[in-house]
């Protein structure tokens, strides 16, 4: 494959598909959309199949198909261990995919093909050592080591979410106690706002206004402290507090350049979370003084990380030498 090929990426999520081709630069160049059914596999091939043949049908030269999504992705790159949103259980969906679309396919977890796309192409750009975090519904995460994804024994690496960070802590959705994602993610800063509207009615008072009657979420946070409201960022605050307690943990182990803080809270709340995030990890960084200290910023590709990420994957295998970052 040239190193210049086009290439798709898809992003495969719980009720659509984002699909693009990409070039070599990490440009995309056109997209296309198609909504799946999480409990349908076979429906979900078929709607990557099809999305992928009407970009085909425009840039007839795609040579290779990356798709990402969320879940354990065994060592081969092709199956699909589990998925917590989708019915893939030892799902061998890379080869399925490729007999349905007749091109090689690479298969990459969404937290991977994020940090992949924002190490080539986005704020990772020209580091060799990298974290990635993704703040949704969830916490996400990928390490690049040395210019490659550190995918472990058994592809399943970097699942940061679930590190624990306060042991005994809230449950976890994974069924451990005290995991980081149970106190930095979108269900984490929910749980917070719905605890405050219990014990104190009164000092919910404007994220209740802002939700209007709906079930208090992370979004509805986020806009009542951009109104001001001193308990909402008080929570964004203490949100941000714990994304940096994890930071510092991570640093020990990985020692990274740089973190890259991306996701949907990240787009739309970053400058409210990560001067705190910044503090908690000074505070609990180790040796502070006596090594150097990774950047802690937001993504740059936004929505885009995941297909541009999955479409550069397919052009790089993990059986190719480590890529060089893309010069800064």
């Amino acid at each position: 494959m040239s190193e210049h090929a086009l290439t798709v990426g898809v992003d495969i999520g719980g009720t659509k598909i984002a699909a693009g081709v990409v070039d070599a630069s990490g440009q995309i160049l056109v997209r296309a959309f198609r909504s799946t059914d999480p409990r349908d596999p076979e429906q979900i091939e078929a709607a990557v199949a099809d999305a992928v043949a009407e970009l085909r049908a425009q840039y007839p030269q795609v040579d290779a198909v990356g798709a990402a999504a969320a879940g354990f992705v065994g060592p081969d790159r092709t199956t699909m261990l589990f998925a917590p949103n989708i019915a893939w259980r030892h799902h061998p969906l890379g080869t399925r995919l490729a007999d349905r679309i007749g091109l090689p396919v690479v298969i990459e977890n969404d937290a991977n093909a994020a940090a992949w796309a924002e190490y080539r192409f986005g704020n990772g750009r020209g580091t060799r050592d990298m974290v990635m975090l993704t703040l949704g519904t969830g916490l996400g995460g990928a390490v690049v080591a040395d210019g490659r994804l550190l995918r472990g024994a058994f592809g399943a690496a970097a699942e940061l979410g679930h590190v624990t960070v306060v042991p005994d802590g809230h449950f976890c959705g994974c069924g451990q106690e005290g995991c980081w994602e149970a106190y930095a993610s979108g269900t984490a800063l929910a749980r917070l706002a719905r605890n405050v509207a219990t014990s104190d009615p009164e000092g919910a008072r404007a994220m209740l206004a802002v939700a209007d009657g709906e079930p208090l979420s992370g979004a509805h946070v986020t806009a009542a402290a951009r109104q001001g409201d001193p308990v909402a960022t008080g929570l964004m605050h203490r949100f941000g507090r714990y994304l940096g307690l994890g930071i510092a943990t991570l640093t020990a182990v990985v020692d990274p350049e740089v973190v890259v803080v991306g996701g949907g809270i990240a787009g739309a709340a970053g400058d409210l979370i990560l001067p705190a995030a910044r503090e908690g990890f000074l505070a609990k960084l180790s040796g502070r003084g006596f090594r150097g200290e990774p950047r802690i910023v937001t993504a740059a590709l936004a929505n885009d990380a995941g297909i541009i990420g999955a479409a550069d994957s397919a052009r790089t295998p993990s059986s190719a030498p480590a890529a060089a970052a893309v010069p800064a």
